[in-house]
């Protein structure tokens, strides 16, 4: 078996899982503290947000074009 495969394969897949949990939990933090009225410009705050969890589905669907077989023909 070619041990240093599986390890290549299991770092990224935690690394990316990591990466993905963060992106939406800033995303969720940054919508959060754009809907607290006292800050004084939640449009940028907004928009961070929706960066993050852009981010986040782009690394889903690239995740997905990795996996399924059709897309890499």
């Amino acid at each position: 078996m070619k041990w240093l495969e599986l390890l290549t394969v299991a770092g990224t897949t935690l690394i990316s899982a990591a990466v993905v949990v963060t992106l939406y939990s800033l995303g969720v933090r940054f919508t959060a503290i754009a809907a607290d009225a006292q800050q004084p410009s939640p449009g940028i705050k907004r928009s961070v947000a929706y960066v993050c969890f852009g981010l986040c589905g782009a690394a889903v669907l690239f995740g997905l074009y990795l996996i399924i077989p059709y897309f890499t023909k």
